[in-house]
């Protein structure tokens, strides 16, 4: 009988889900569609601004799903201090698709709405891609370093495409998030990299020191954020039909300072430094979620 009313909960969850998107969807894509047509900069930051205000909505709303589809206890550090003028860096752990509507729950209204940094080529993904253009995702380009070996020209131009998709930061709080394993958590991938934490992957500096590269001077703080499912993460079927009972979610404010600012692409001795500090972020972390389990 529970896992039929499991089953029943999560249908009614994936169907609320598909019309509250739809609904607000469609209202972002209006907003892309008369930026489009009217290229001015006044008016861009005006849609931006709306099509923010829709996607807060939208996220608003799966929030209110989430409490009358399922009973989930929510264990919270950190988030008391934010400020929602603010300009974060967002840092993770990464262990399920659920992560992300936790991210999305507990920082509703506490911190600028949520922006991850993507690949220009993601730009061109049908109906998502528009969607991540009018919310202001900022885009960038990376060149590995065999091709800026056959282009030399071209070194130091992906961090000015950057910094370029950053400006329109400049008057306008951000939340820029990042997954920086790079990938969700499992004991293969654990075992296949060697990682030394034992409840985390290896942490990819690159993404972040490039961020950093580009706009660390706009940004207030690093948000590290450990999340934690006591009971085992789950997929995202479980999540909807209301089997993850409790979340352990703590966020650590990190001052940006002169350590870890500098031109990662360039400086090998800040790209060394900065790697050392990243992976001590990582080992106080990983104790925290040792300390949990006991």
């Amino acid at each position: 009988m529970m896992a039929i009313l499991g089953i029943l909960r999560g249908v009614a969850s994936l169907i609320f889900l598909a019309v509250n998107t739809t609904f607000w969807g469609s209202l972002i894509f209006i907003t892309t569609f008369f930026r489009l047509i009217i290229p001015l900069k006044k008016w861009g930051v005006l849609c931006g601004k709306a099509a923010v205000f829709f996607a807060e909505n939208w996220v608003n709303f799966n929030n209110f799903g989430l409490i009358l589809t399922r009973n989930m206890e929510f264990e919270l550090e950190g988030v008391e201090a934010l400020d929602r003028k603010g300009w974060y860096l967002v840092i993770s752990n990464h262990q399920s698709w659920v992560d992300i509507p936790i991210l999305q729950k507990v920082f509703y209204h506490k911190i600028p709405f949520l922006k991850f940094f993507l690949k220009k080529e993601l730009i061109w993904v049908p109906l998502l891609g528009q969607a991540w253009w009018a919310l202001d995702f900022p885009f960038m380009k990376r060149y590995s370093p065999a091709f800026l070996k056959k282009k030399p020209h071209l070194k130091g131009k992906d961090i000015e495409i950057t910094r370029k998709a950053c400006e329109k930061f400049k008057d306008m709080p951000v939340s820029v998030m990042n997954f920086i394993e790079g990938t969700r958590f499992r004991d293969d991938k654990h075992e296949r990299q060697k990682s030394p934490y034992k409840n985390l992957l290896r942490p990819k500096a690159g993404g972040i020191g490039f961020v950093l590269s580009a706009m660390g001077d706009q940004l207030d703080y690093i948000l590290d954020v450990t999340i934690s499912y006591p009971n085992g993460a789950q997929e995202f079927w479980a999540f909807m039909c209301g089997n993850i009972k409790k979340v352990t979610v703590k966020v650590e404010k990190i001052p940006i300072t002169d350590e870890i600012l500098g031109d990662y692409t360039e400086d090998k001795e800040h790209r060394i430094k900065f790697q050392r500090w990243l992976n001590s972020v990582w080992t106080r972390k990983d104790e925290y979620l040792e300390g949990l389990k006991a």
